[in-house]
């Protein structure tokens, strides 16, 4: 994929990210490495996310210098240049603070297995522990540590984080995770039905390919972007 391709990938997804209302203002952040490259790209900060296109993305390279002009959130660069340095296997990150999503993250029992979308991710979740605005550089070995080998990480009393092979794998899986959290909230712990371990043990194959063919959702969501946001790719 160029960088061009890039961009156009990445902006999509902040078009997503607004049209189904999990953006917070100008405050969450997603960022995709460009390919075989240790530079990043992200938001300009203070754009709303329905403003983001293909040209204005920001490009920063590991150690958070820009390239080129913009300006970046540095909380929100910390967090994402942790998660692209452990996992030089990933192209994406994303960062939410949707309600449903922070509901979860104070949730001392955390995600429920209670739904067959929460059985997707449940053997592929981490936790981090929140210290407060993450401002301190002390706080990136402590991100790297909590995200490991997993795709799916929920920041405590924060919000839910999402990681991908590629950008649609990072959207689809914070899809997945934000509806989730979404059933969890609509139900009560003492009456639901929760799924065994071992059920989600066993499908552990069928999610892999279920995985694998998350192009076929990613065509329809792009759809979606081009009929609603044409502007993406300017």
């Amino acid at each position: 994929m160029t960088e061009q391709e890039t961009r156009e990938e990445l902006a999509a997804v902040y078009r997503l990210v607004y049209h189904n209302g999990w953006d917070d203002l100008i405050y969450t952040h997603i960022s995709a490495r460009i390919p075989n490259t240790n530079t990043i790209l992200i938001n300009k900060f203070g754009l709303l996310f329905s403003e983001v296109t293909a040209s204005n993305l920001v490009k920063v390279d590991i150690d958070g210098t820009v390239i080129g002009d913009g300006n970046i959130n540095p909380a929100g660069f910390l967090v994402h240049s942790a998660i692209h340095e452990a996992r030089p296997d990933i192209t994406c990150a994303i960062h939410t603070h949707t309600k449903e999503g922070i509901a979860v993250s104070i949730d001392k029992r955390g995600l429920w297995p209670i739904s067959q979308t929460a059985m997707l991710l449940m053997n592929d979740i981490s936790y981090h522990d929140y210290r407060g605005l993450i401002l301190d550089k002390n706080e990136k070995e402590l991100l790297k540590n909590s995200i490991a080998n997993k795709d799916y990480m929920i920041m405590k009393n924060h919000g839910l984080l999402t990681v991908g092979k590629s950008i649609c794998d990072a959207f689809l899986n914070m899809r997945r995770l934000q509806n989730a959290c979404e059933v969890q909230v609509l139900c009560d712990y003492e009456h639901a039905i929760f799924i065994e371990k071992s059920v989600i043990d066993d499908n552990q194959n069928k999610i892999r390919f279920l995985n694998s063919k998350n192009d076929i959702p990613w065509q329809a969501l792009l759809k979606i972007v081009q009929t609603h946001y044409p502007d993406y790719k300017n």
